[in-house]
């Protein structure tokens, strides 16, 4: 294998003559074999981005020779379209704040410029990766940014199949509206309500997820840009401070903001944290649901059974015609994987130190993962569970007629000290709640149609219009 030899502080390596990358890049990929996984595509197109946007601003003031910043510009593009992806060999975990990633991307970038002007590479005296690539910037403010324009091209995602995720449970509601089941607190009997109640819950919990993940983008676009190396904008022209900002939202296509305390935007991470906290919430909501739907479909025979699930695949190698619920499970598990990223998190912001945190790098690998694992499990959970869930009528019916759990509406008129000694009597005789009412002459058989009747009471009441509604006028179904 033919190399180059490259030089840096530390002192030189044998670079192979074909990589982009250089020197830095290579002895970071030596210290740092920690996930072997490297840098998110996203976050490299996002950091070629920046470079871009960066060159724009420096040639526009006159910082940085018009063909020198077309060749760069011209690499970013190659990168941003989805080459030279292989050339970014740093590991996703290491040390240093993010200089490692940062270097790697300007190693790259002036690589592959050199080329574009005719030069060989590794040869920096044509365009240098700090002077050049690196001009008017610093990791502190150049990796940070990255992140969160990484964070905004991977939400747009997560929130889509959300959306289907409650569009299939609204669908749900619908169809289920008019099956009614014994719902339960504590596992254990409580009161009559309709399936599609249930479902509509699941879905408006959801709804609130989608609303706390759409507004945490906003803020993602408030960038420390033109920070340089802790907020107070050192080497950075007055030029390029005040229009770095726009050239990065030509650049990305969003609508970015520079922070109007880079000292602050560039030692805390609270924005991400903030992230990663809903991204938990919504973890914590996706697995009660599919806690529930487990529940619901548990048996197929001896369990509550009053939902099935699609069956997905074989549940056993020993016992035959097992079925298990590997969707709703795997939600789960995806579920608890976002709860342990979202401590790492946690702590990674809070151990930054004086101006500069820089624990980023694990931050940024947690949450990306966090973001991609959970839109991967709701676009399963959508097309392989939720979609296909069926109602077992009979079984809701069966359980229902059976259970002791209407004598709680029976309560306004008889008082609950009668209305315990009939559900006790119902379980100890194996009588209805009805027989027995009507056996002690406590109700007329109308009044205990009226009170008794399912219907009735599974319509959902609102005080303030002082009478009952159905599902379908509340929800304007």
């Amino acid at each position: 294998m033919k190399i180059r030899k490259e030089y840096d502080s530390i002192g030189s390596l044998n670079v192979p003559e074909n990589a982009y990358y250089g020197v830095q890049s290579l002895r970071a990929s030596k210290n740092f074999s920690i996930t072997n996984k490297r840098l998110h595509p996203k976050f490299i197109i996002s950091l070629a981005e920046i470079k871009k946007a960066c060159a724009i601003t420096n040639r526009n003031a006159s910082l940085l020779d018009s063909s020198l910043a077309t060749a760069i510009i011209n690499a970013c593009d190659e990168i941003i379209s989805g080459k030279l992806h292989d050339e970014f060999i740093v590991d996703a975990i290491q040390g240093g704040a993010g200089t490692s990633s940062n270097m790697n991307a300007n190693e790259v970038i002036a690589n592959r410029a050199i080329e574009l002007l005719g030069g060989c590479k590794g040869d920096y005296s044509i365009i240098h990766p700090n002077d050049h690539v690196n001009m008017a910037q610093s990791t502190n403010d150049v990796f940070p940014t990255a992140g969160k324009l990484t964070v905004l091209k991977l939400l747009p995602d997560a929130i889509n199949e959300l959306q289907r995720l409650y569009n299939a449970l609204e669908l749900k509601s619908l169809e289920f509206n008019n099956i009614i089941k014994m719902g339960r607190t504590q596992l254990q009997d409580a009161v009559p309500i309709r399936l599609g109640q249930s479902f509509h819950a699941f879905a408006s919990v959801i709804k609130r997820d989608i609303n706390r993940l759409t507004k945490a983008k906003e803020e993602m676009l408030i960038v420390n840009i033109g920070a340089t190396a802790i907020g107070t904008s050192i080497n950075v022209s007055s030029e390029y401070l005040y229009n770095i900002e726009n050239n990065l939202k030509k650049v990305t296509g969003l609508d970015i903001r520079q922070a109007s305390d880079l000292i602050d935007a560039t030692q805390n991470l609270d924005g991400f944290v903030s992230v990663s906290g809903i991204l938990k919430t919504c973890a914590v909501d996706l697995s009660k649901i599919a806690n529930d739907l487990r529940l619901l479909s548990s048996g197929p025979k001896t369990g509550i059974g009053e939902i099935s699930l699609p069956a997905m695949q074989n549940g056993s190698s020993i016992m035959p015609g097992k079925i298990n619920p590997v969707i709703p499970e795997v939600v789960s598990q995806v579920a608890f994987n976002i709860i342990g990223n979202d401590f790492t998190i946690t702590m990674a912001a809070e151990s930054g130190q004086l101006e500069l945190n820089a624990f980023e790098p694990v931050l940024f690998y947690n949450l990306f993962e966090s973001i991609e694992t959970l839109t991967n499990a709701v676009m399963t959970f959508v097309d392989n569970c939720v979609s296909g869930i069926t109602a077992n009528e009979d079984r809701c019916k069966e359980l229902l007629e059976s259970s002791v759990g209407i004598t709680t509406a029976l309560c306004p008129y008889i008082g609950y000290k009668e209305s315990s000694y009939i559900a006790k009597t119902a379980l100890k005789t194996g009588k209805t709640v009805k027989e027995i009412v009507l056996e002690e002459e406590l109700l007329t058989k109308d009044q205990i149609e009226e009170i008794l009747d399912p219907v009735s009471m599974t319509q959902v009441k609102i005080s303030s219009a002082e009478k009952a509604i159905t599902v379908e006028e509340k929800y304007a179904i």
